[in-house]
């Protein structure tokens, strides 16, 4: 991407900045569109989660079938890292629920 191009979207982006200052008294309500937003956020959170699942997983496989002796220290560190990686979808499932 040029840098106009980049330039140009950065400006019109800053342009509508603007348009997103109205204060609480005017405008759409923000509970109408809370829901929506939640949505996305677990939608984005749930895909880089199973990104992030799917690298150790394929990591953990390819070790395994490189160094077949190292097997168990590589299974307890991929089903530690799965859950690490897990727990961060449900950590943003319990702030959605509690925040809408």
């Amino acid at each position: 991407m040029t840098r106009k191009m980049l330039f140009m979207m950065f400006a019109v982006l800053f342009l509508a900045l603007p348009m997103f200052a109205q204060g609480p008294g005017g405008g759409v309500p923000e509970k109408l569109y809370s829901p929506i937003a939640a949505g996305i956020g677990m939608g984005i959170a749930s895909g880089l989660c199973a990104l992030g699942q799917g690298r150790a997983v394929a990591g953990a496989a390819e070790g395994m079938a490189r160094n077949p002796a190292a097997t168990a220290a590589i299974r307890f560190a991929l089903i530690l890292g799965l859950v690490l990686i897990e727990s961060l979808a449900l950590y943003t499932f319990a702030i959605i629920f509690v925040k809408v």
